[in-house]
C-alpha cells in the first residue's frame, strides 16, 4: 500500500496553495544552502584533521641535531 502518483500530486497542489509558489522557492533555496554549508564544513574538517595527522606523523620523525660537552668538576 504505497502512495500512488496522484496521491503525490494532490499533496504537492496542497502544500502549493498553502504556502505559495515564492515561498517554496524560498525554503527550497534555503535548504539548498544549508545542505552546501553542512559539506563545506565537513570538507573542512577532514582537512583539519588530516592536517594535524599530517604533522603528528612528521613529529613522530624527527631528529634533533646536538652538542654534548662534558663538564668535569675536577678540571676547574
Amino acid at each position: 500500500m504505497g502512495i500512488s502518483i496522484w496521491q503525490l500530486l494532490i499533496i504537492l497542489a496542497i502544500v502549493l496553495v498553502l504556502f505559495g509558489a515564492k515561498r517554496l522557492r524560498n525554503i527550497g533555496s534555503d535548504l539548498g544552502s544549508a545542505i552546501k554549508g553542512f559539506k563545506q564544513s565537513m570538507r573542512e574538517g577532514e582537512e583539519e584533521a588530516n592536517d594535524k595527522k599530517s604533522l603528528d606523523d612528521k613529529d613522530q620523525g624527527r631528529v634533533i641535531d646536538a652538542e654534548v660537552t662534558r663538564h668535569d668538576k675536577d678540571k676547574v
